[in-house]
């Protein structure tokens, strides 16, 4: 029975109250300080206050490709015909047994600043992706390096002039954003959510001089870091990290800028099964652990104080009385609200489609599966990822 004296509240109504209160002002500090960021540097643009490279360098796009003659054939061309002065497109054949290599050989026909390597079939070494790239970096003429997937389509012309012009003169790293394809359905929306997100997380924390992490299907950096890094030397151990962990261990606040143009992203094809999603977010959290502390603990703050949010918010509901519960319901909505538009907005920018109540059922059931896999996987120990 609800109870309307605020003095019959037990110590422990108090105490959900209190985490109540604090967790929504961390969530508010993490919404208007760091997922804000898109909007804010769309308005510095706008007003010609963020400052761009005059000079439009050579730049080497840097593709892998594994059995993918059908995304080539469909993507590459948008690729090849950007509208930039000076670049070339590098495609690694990483052991394809498809037709990848006479469609490379066709399309050079035609695109003469399209090159081809290969990676040999007898290498032997644990992330086959890090040594493709690698061969891909050291067959580069450029010093300015952009990377993309071959299952990956720039969404306009302009995708190269808009990363390239982020490199000034301290700019070690361009992170841009990697979208994936719109379909119908939960399962769509649900990979939506998830990227986009992800997205405005990474982008934000770089855009605050925290940068943490940035996806290999639309990011930058400069030849000569890669060596001065001696490459992927010190996670050559680990299947996946070639972009998040390469990031994590190189990228600060001086030498990382965000590319938000709505023609600087990329789009992806998208997993058509829940399955094969599942073993796609198994890969790009197979590296998370290994980030540096100060990022593993501003995610993890985060996640903490969204989980503490909704349980003490249901707390409320159940142990306190009337007046609390609907001031906590109040609260409740003002966050959905910021949500709401912050999320959205950003997306409208960066051609994201729209979320609406959906919000609140991948908000909190994704933190939900990331700490299932996490928790799943160490105790069960599994390695088996694999670069596509």
């Amino acid at each position: 029975m609800l109870h309307y004296n605020l003095e019959t509240i037990s110590q422990a109504g108090w105490i959900l109250i209190g985490v109540f209160c604090l967790t929504f002002i961390v969530q508010l500090f993490y919404y208007f300080y760091f997922y804000l960021s898109v909007l804010f540097l769309k308005r510095k643009n706008r007003k010609g206050k963020n400052k761009f490279a005059k000079k439009r360098p050579g730049v080497s796009v840097i593709i892998c490709a594994r059995n993918e003659s059908e995304n080539l054939s469909k993507f590459l061309p948008a690729v090849l015909t950007q509208k930039y002065p000076d670049y070339e497109v590098i495609v690694v054949n990483d052991g394809s047994t498809d037709k990848s290599e006479d469609i490379l050989v066709d399309l050079k026909k035609k695109y003469p600043h399209l090159y081809h390597t290969y990676v040999p079939q007898n290498a032997n070494i644990k992330s086959a992706k890090k040594l493709a790239l690698t061969i891909g970096i050291k067959a580069a003429k450029n010093d300015y390096l952009l990377f993309t997937d071959a299952d990956c389509e720039p969404t306009s012309e302009n995708w190269i002039s808009n990363m390239a012009r982020n490199f000034t003169k301290n700019t070690d790293f361009v992170l841009g954003y990697g979208a994936y394809e719109q379909k119908k359905g939960l399962l769509s929306h649900l990979i939506s959510y998830d990227t986009f997100f992800i997205a405005l997380q990474y982008l934000g924390f770089a855009y605050r001089g925290k940068p943490y992490m940035g996806v290999g299907r639309n990011m930058a950096y400069r030849k000569q870091l890669f060596f001065d890094m001696k490459g992927f030397a010190s996670i050559l151990h680990l299947q996946s990290g070639d972009d998040d962990l390469f990031v994590n261990k190189a990228a600060h606040k001086n030498n990382t800028r965000i590319e938000i143009s709505p023609e600087s992203t990329t789009i992806s094809t998208i997993q058509e099964t829940f399955k094969n999603w599942y073993i796609q977010k198994e890969r790009h959290l197979s590296t998370s652990s290994h980030y540096k502390h100060q990022s593993k603990s501003l995610i993890g703050f985060e996640v903490i104080s969204r989980g503490a949010f909704y349980v003490s918010f249901i707390g409320i509901i159940l142990y306190t009385n009337l007046t609390l519960t609907l001031t906590a319901v109040a609260i409740f909505l003002l966050r959905f609200i910021i949500q709401l538009l912050i999320i959205n907005l950003s997306s409208k920018h960066l051609n994201e489609r729209k979320f609406y109540f959906s919000i609140l059922l991948f908000d909190i059931f994704l933190p939900l599966i990331t700490l299932f896999i996490m928790i799943f996987n160490k105790l069960t120990k599994k390695g088996r990822y694999q670069w596509k």
